[in-house]
């Protein structure tokens, strides 16, 4: 038996929904037709985790091929059967063995040690499983994210466990949260909007900063960590609204700024994300993206190592600013902070 069927067995029933919820998702992500899918990672997981999605695709009504073999002969490495819509395999030999329509990766260390070469990269989902208890997709490659209602349930999935630690392991970090602000220089009596606002560790800042006669706005997809911006007082300074950041409930052109807060990185199309803050921010608004940490220190707290093409790398915001409405004007990327700006055109 796999490590993770006997943590499986063991889970309560909460645990059971969850990775039921999991399983559906990334059912949901696998494109139609055809496909080729390939469960790659550390240990005995893997193996696991795809025969739990064989069994939910064909409870599903989808055809399904699971090759159990660990080490693929070469002769199996192109043997797809035409009458199959689903062919599944586990393993980093199989992975290596043919190119595959989908590869996921399971994480299953927190600190990132212990993934063996050629992990993460390149992969199409990203499965969080350091719990197997409480498994989570953390990442999509943009062609499979499109749509679906995955996205909410993963992200909910992820914060809500952790809602009532955040200001536990981060609240120190709210000085740097009025730095930024501050350098951002919003207007004052002005309205703003901080999307993704978790427990509310910038509302304070930002209330400061648009003085009593502005508006503040806070939104998160979460109701937990809005449940704990209440609980903290922080409801005396910002409307509260529970809304996804891709679809917000607000008028075009409706706010002076918009803040937002590691939001970027966690969004499944950070352009579309980027065009929404837009559509509801007035010409020569301003956006705010700001991180307590700078990139290369939050990676390396992540155990994993920059990539060129990330979203908040340099050329890639620039690029991608420019083409949802934006005008990059600051981007500081220190060790202590990460702040960009940028002015609605």
């Amino acid at each position: 038996m796999h490590d993770a069927d006997m943590a499986y067995d063991t889970t309560t029933g909460i645990s059971h929904h969850r990775w039921d919820e999991l399983l559906d998702n990334i059912a949901s992500l696998l494109p139609a037709g055809v496909t080729s899918v390939v469960v790659d990672g550390p240990g005995g997981q893997p193996g696991a985790v795809a025969d739990r999605l064989a069994a939910t695709l064909r409870a599903a009504g989808r055809s399904c091929s699971r090759l159990a073999r660990t080490t693929p002969p070469a002769a199996d490495a192109d043997s797809d059967s035409a009458a199959e819509t689903v062919v599944l395999a586990d393993g980093p030999d199989w992975r290596k063995a043919r190119g595959w329509d989908v590869v996921i990766w399971l994480r299953t260390d927190p600190s990132g040690h212990g993934h063996h070469p050629g992990g993460e990269v390149g992969a199409s989902i990203v499965i969080d499983l350091h719990d197997p208890a409480w498994p989570v997709i953390r990442r999509v490659a943009a062609p499979l994210a499109k749509g679906g209602p995955w996205y909410i349930s993963e992200t909910r999935a992820f914060f809500s466990p952790r809602a009532a630690t955040w200001d536990t392991k981060f609240g120190d970090d709210m000085p740097a949260y009025a730095a930024a602000i501050s350098r951002a220089r919003i207007p004052r009596h002005s309205v703003v909007i901080d999307v993704g606002c978790g427990t509310g560790r910038a509302l304070p800042a930002l209330r400061q900063a648009v003085g009593p006669h502005g508006a503040v706005i806070a939104v998160d997809l979460t109701p937990e960590m809005l449940r704990h911006a209440r609980a903290k007082g922080r409801a005396a300074h910002a409307k509260l609204v529970l809304a996804d950041a891709r679809q917000l409930p607000f008028a075009s052109a409706s706010a002076d700024a918009v803040f937002a807060a590691g939001l970027i990185m966690h969004l499944p199309d950070p352009e579309a994300g980027l065009r929404q803050l837009a559509r509801i921010t007035r010409v020569g608004g301003l956006l705010i993206l700001f991180h307590p940490s700078g990139r290369a220190a939050l990676a390396a707290r992540h155990g994993r190592t920059l990539e060129p093409d990330e979203p908040l790398a340099a050329v890639p915001l620039q690029r991608s600013t420019q083409n949802t409405g934006w005008r990059l004007t600051t981007y500081d990327d220190a060790e202590d902070r990460f702040l960009a700006i940028a002015t609605r055109e």
